[in-house]
């Protein structure tokens, strides 16, 4: 095996015996198989569009598909064997369509693989389709080929959640299938593969735009609201991972039945939207990130459900009582499929539960972008008067690489006359600090997941159009965190939206050639994060 799509990749070079993510090599080569027979789904599927052949479902199937090969979200290879062997079956398919239409059906290696009939014999086609040995000669091609495809997989994620809750673009599938077929060609000069890379990230400003609707038409805009840390006595449930529909249908399920929904991780915006806060149970957030969740499972006295990616390999300490859901899965773990979540119920009414009331406390969350204008007049106005010196987007995951510590010690750091603005689960580094205000204006908003960051950019271009400028010439900063791929995916948009000086860590992805990063730099003045003094200094001169 080999992958170094994650910012943790073992020695920042790449995992080749264990992922850090926890997959193992017969994991890892079966997501290679399937992002390659996912390419030749995608070769057939423009073929198809050629002769107007469109099929949405087909569309979703590629996002969901390439969404399970995402870090910390599928680590079974039966199920990824299965998705391979679907991916063939919806080829195959299409290619009927099209011979009846008077096509052309392509006849690459990916557009005619046949799966291997048992597991082991797929492990080994997996291996031959890999990072390193499907290498471009080319060291900067190669490392835009696969940025395309991480950033596809970020998209495919956005794209994923949007259709979920009915919201769909076949622009955005038609650059899915595009984009992957591109990584097969090899007469594409560097600057088609630069551009190619840039679409990546306006197409993934679409995506996050579909997601925004989808998220704020189903469950409304989310509105300020305080987030007990503590919990309330009784039968426990805690959900994880970021699907907001998944979290709606167990309150549904869960009502009058005692037991109480806690959100765990990127869950917590949950709280903010009106037709979640209806419920009564729904009742606090318990824990921090991700990368915390087996001493922070294995201490929840209830059943914990995983809705999407963010899942680490479970503790025998709660493993019989961890469920998974949607695309997410690890071998020997139940998983719903049906999304009928009576055995996560079940099991939590078969626990004690929390033994009394615990008061740790409480944070504030819901300040999406129509939560953030809505009182533009009174920042604008303060930025005006002198108030309000500096905005910092301090957002992105969070990880367990030493070196994150920066994010907490920047914030703490930051001028008590500048707004910090945070989204992802990069702000439990630093969440529950009391920052204070700015004549009624919260030092720190929380704007809301990974998901939400389209609402980050809606501020940020509102703004600018208040103060008559630039995004770039706004007081405004951006220190970001990236741990997976919808980070890429976020940071291709801010590329392609023209912004500039953003800083990243805790350090550079290990897939970036030394070219395509000197060009980052020069075009978009991007700068790995030194230390919080260093760079506070160097924005606030």
């Amino acid at each position: 095996m080999f992958c170094f799509q994650c910012e943790q990749t073992a020695k920042g070079q790449g995992c080749t015996k264990i992922g850090v993510c926890g997959k193992q090599p017969d994991t890892a080569n079966m997501q290679d198989l399937l992002v390659f027979a996912l390419k030749g789904l995608a070769q057939v599927a423009l073929a198809g569009r050629g002769k107007n052949i469109r099929d949405a479902e087909t569309g979703h199937f590629m996002a969901e598909s390439m969404f399970s090969t995402l870090t910390n979200v599928n680590f079974d290879p039966e199920r990824l064997a299965g998705l391979v062997r679907e991916t063939v079956s919806k080829r195959d398919e299409l290619k009927e369509k099209i011979t009846q239409a008077g096509g052309t059906i392509p006849d690459s290696e990916a557009a005619t693989f046949q799966p291997a009939p048992g597991l082991d014999e797929m492990v080994a086609q997996g291996e031959k389709h890999g990072v390193l040995t499907e290498k471009d000669p080319n060291p900067d091609i190669h490392s835009l080929k696969q940025t395309l495809i991480y950033g596809i997989k970020g998209i495919s994620a956005y794209a994923d959640h949007a259709a979920i809750l009915g919201r769909e673009d076949d622009k955005v599938y038609e650059f899915i299938e595009r984009g992957l077929a591109a990584t097969l060609r090899d007469d594409l000069s560097l600057e088609q593969w630069i551009e190619l890379v840039l679409e990546c990230g306006r197409v993934n400003v679409r995506t996050m735009e579909l997601l925004d609707d989808a998220n704020t038409g189903t469950y409304g805009q989310p509105v300020p609201t305080s987030v007990p840390l503590g919990a309330r006595k009784g039968k426990a449930i805690v959900v994880s991972g970021h699907d907001l529909k998944d979290l709606d249908m167990l309150l549904q399920q869960t009502r009058g039945k005692g037991i109480n929904i806690y959100t765990h991780g990127e869950m917590l915006p949950c709280h903010g939207y009106p037709e979640l806060k209806k419920y009564e149970h729904f009742y606090g957030h318990y824990g921090t990130a991700w990368q915390n969740q087996h001493r922070e499972f294995s201490q929840f006295p209830g059943a914990i459900l995983m809705t999407t990616n963010c899942l680490q390999k479970p503790q025998e300490a709660y493993k019989d009582r961890i469920f998974t859901t949607g695309l997410v899965a690890w071998p020997g773990v139940s998983h719903i499929a049906d999304k009928d979540f009576t055995p996560v119920i079940e099991k939590a009414l078969s626990m004690e539960g929390f033994p009394a009331d615990e008061d740790k406390g409480s944070v504030m969350a819901g300040f999406g972008r129509n939560a953030v204008l809505s009182v533009a007049d009174k920042v604008i106005g303060a930025v005006k008067a002198g108030k309000i010196r500096h905005f910092f987007l301090v957002a992105g995951c969070d990880g367990a690489k030493p070196g994150r510590n920066y994010y907490t010690e920047f914030v703490e750091q930051v001028p008590r006359d500048c707004v910090v603005l945070t989204l992802a689960c990069g702000k439990f580094r630093f969440f529950d600090k009391q920052l204070g205000d700015i004549q009624g204006i919260p030092r720190l908003l929380d704007i809301g997941q990974c998901n939400d960051a389209y609402s980050a950019v809606k501020i940020a271009t509102a703004l600018a159009e208040a103060f008559d400028c630039g995004v770039n010439d706004l007081p405004l900063s951006m220190v970001l965190s990236w741990y997976e791929q919808k980070a890429v995916a976020i940071l291709l948009s801010l590329l392609a939206l023209g912004i500039r000086d953003i800083r990243l860590g805790p350090s550079l992805p290990a897939f970036l050639s030394e070219n395509v990063l000197d060009y980052l730099v020069q075009n978009y003045d991007i700068k790995p994060i030194t230390t919080p003094e260093e760079d506070l200094r160097a924005i606030l001169g």
